[in-house]
């Protein structure tokens, strides 16, 4: 074997190992998103602050009026409004001194600490909730930027779709893996000698500790690669990055384009993730079981539509594939209007359709994006990105707040979702992908 060869198999060795240890953060910040943000924190959270209300069920945070019932949806708003500001910071500065497992370190451990202090959530502490909620929703975001940033160096155009649905099957195994041990702690607290609100509690903070726990395979994983422009990465050094960022990104209005179609439908989805139990417990009068067992089906079936989506991809192409599942999206809404309330059976089956396109329309976006982004510009792009994935969701949360605000109906509140599905399907119908794909500097796929 020449020398030539045994260095492309060191190579290909080398990336399949920081591939299986990309894999792993997925495996270990999803546990956040299932357990806490999809199943428990809403419905708890939302007690909590009725605990604190007044006759007409309002609270008042800075002494602004504000139904119970909208705690959750406003603070989800809130984090992701800080996160658009941290996030291209954050982005500029890993690219201009190549040092990305550093900062994902930082913002991975501070969302695990926020959300294990989850655990002193209890009686009328509204705030303390609402306030932990905005920390860990922020550091989970600006982590992103970095984990996504890394697609591109550790997979050739041809396997980053496979590469980016494996990842989100990752998650979605390990959230459901967590959420059978939570639904055997809630179900059985009794016998366990804790009380339900305490069972919940620990739910919660176990999430931050299995997150900061696995955070640590892919910190040892991962190789940093210096960038050629080099650089400090000072705050203010990062912010003249930022603005070079902004800049260059005009020069690539396709790419753009495809990320303001991304922001619309993405939005819709993180809203539903995010809102799901609020209206399964408080619009459907399901009891807290009965969301755990509808969101593991989730988890579940969200594995196989990842990896099957991915498959689809290879065939029909990312985009179409994109399209189908934000057809489904709109289906699935608007079936969830007309949902009867205290019907398990029917709820069930609308979980198992949001699993089916669930991880495969995220896992198909992110890798779709990344031939779109110039090579040398990863983390300055992703944080774009990230914040079309989390860090622009406020509009969501912030359009179901205010419909239960005026209405005082979720069923008001989910169906004005379907507009962000609609409009996104008609903003990526639009966007030439392989002309944006050449635009960016990058090899076309034979399947795109």
């Amino acid at each position: 074997m020449s020398v030539e060869t045994e260095d492309r198999a060191d190579e290909a060795a080398d990336r399949r190992r920081q591939q299986r240890g990309w894999y792993f953060y997925d495996f270990a910040c999803s546990v956040y998103s299932t357990s806490v943000l999809t199943v428990f924190l809403g419905p708890y959270l939302t007690s909590v602050a009725k605990a604190a209300a007044d006759a007409d069920g309002f609270v008042h945070p800075l002494g602004v009026p504000v139904r119970a019932g909208s705690v959750f949806a406003y603070a989800v708003s809130v984090s992701v409004v800080i996160a658009v500001l941290v996030m291209p910071l954050v982005g500029a500065v890993a690219d201009r001194t190549g040092r990305k497992k550093p900062l994902l370190a930082a913002a991975a451990y501070l969302g695990a600490t926020a959300t294990t202090c989850m655990f002193f959530l209890d009686g009328d502490r509204y705030l303390l909730g609402a306030l932990l909620l905005i920390v860990a929703n922020a550091s989970v975001s600006v982590s992103m930027v970095l984990y996504n940033a890394y697609l591109p160096q550790i997979a050739g155009p041809e396997e980053r779709d496979d590469v980016s649905s494996r990842g989100w099957a990752f998650g979605y195994t390990s959230g459901a893996l967590v959420l059978v041990l939570n639904l055997v702690l809630y179900t059985g607290h009794d016998s366990f000698g804790v009380s339900e609100s305490t069972a919940v509690r620990i739910c919660l903070a176990s999430a931050g500790v299995w997150w900061g726990a696995f955070t640590v395979v892919p910190l040892r994983r991962l190789r940093d690669r210096r960038t050629p422009k080099g650089g400090e990465g000072s705050v203010g050094t990062g912010w003249r990055q930022l603005v070079n960022t902004l800049r260059d990104m005009r020069r690539h209005p396709l790419t753009l384009s495809f990320l303001l179609a991304y922001l619309v439908y993405n939005d819709g989805v993180q809203t539903v993730i995010s809102q799901a139990s609020i209206y399964g417990s408080e619009e459907l009068g399901l009891d807290q079981t009965t969301l755990i067992v509808a969101v593991l089906l989730v988890q579940i079936l969200a594995v196989a539509g990842a990896l099957g989506m991915g498959r689809m991809a290879r065939t029909y192409g990312a985009k179409h594939t994109i399209q189908a599942s934000l057809a489904v999206w709109t289906l699935i809404l608007a079936a969830g209007y007309f949902l009867p309330a205290g019907a398990p059976v029917a709820f069930f089956v609308l979980a198992a359709a949001i699993g089916l396109v669930l991880g495969g329309s995220q896992a198909l976006s992110r890798s779709l994006f990344s031939h779109l982004v110039p090579q040398g510009k990863e983390a300055e792009y992703f944080s774009a990105y990230e914040m079309s994935d989390r860090g622009l969701s406020w509009l969501g949360p912030l359009v179901f707040g205010l419909a239960y605000q005026l209405t005082g109906s979720y069923r008001d509140a989910i169906i004005s979702l379907v507009v962000f599905f609609v409009l996104g399907f008609g903003l990526l119908a639009r966007v030439p992908i392989r002309q944006a794909i050449v635009a960016a500097g990058n090899p076309v796929p034979d399947r795109i």
